[in-house]
């Protein structure tokens, strides 16, 4: 009897063991990895002009990979705060620049195109209303309900600091 629990608590450890072993075995590459607009992507604090004039402050736009994630195109969006409008704008990653005519907006009910011009993320030039040193973005819409007035939208990539929030 008391050789059956030794040779039971010795089975035993040895599961143990061998499931601690088996635990640690890596599945494969475990990196997501990033997608191919990723150095153009991110939430932006952005400021709007009109004629040099300030028409909104500080509000949020999001830039974003599309489906495809061919590297040809991202998304742009202003979740209402601008002018109500996500259009897919045509990029180029090797400068870092966007613009595309007549992009059709994506919000239900609200159907207008955009002209983008001008667009460019520049890397770690810009300073937040914190002081920190970040991405910025600059471009410039014309939107098809408001033909001639041209909106200057620029600013920074949000740094999640609570002084750079707005």
């Amino acid at each position: 009897m008391k050789k059956l629990k030794q040779n039971i608590i010795r089975i035993v450890a040895a599961v143990f063991v061998l499931a601690s072993f088996a635990s640690c075995d890596e599945v494969g590459d475990t990196d997501p990895g990033g997608t191919s607009v990723e150095s153009m992507a991110g939430d932006w604090y952005v400021q709007t002009f009109v004629n040099g004039k300030l028409a909104v402050n500080y509000t949020l736009l999001s830039t974003y990979n599309t489906s495809a994630d061919d590297g040809k195109e991202m998304w742009i969006d202003d979740h209402g705060k601008i002018w109500t409008f996500k259009v897919k704008s045509p990029v180029t990653l090797g400068s870092l620049t966007f613009a595309g005519s007549k992009l059709a907006s994506s919000v239900d009910g609200y159907n207008i195109t955009v002209n983008v011009t001008d667009g460019k993320v520049t890397k770690n030039d810009t300073k937040t209303t914190g002081g920190h040193i970040v991405d910025g973005i600059s471009f410039k819409a014309e939107f098809s309900d408001d033909p001639g007035t041209i909106y200057e939208i620029k600013g920074y990539k949000r740094t999640g600091f609570k002084e750079d929030e707005h």
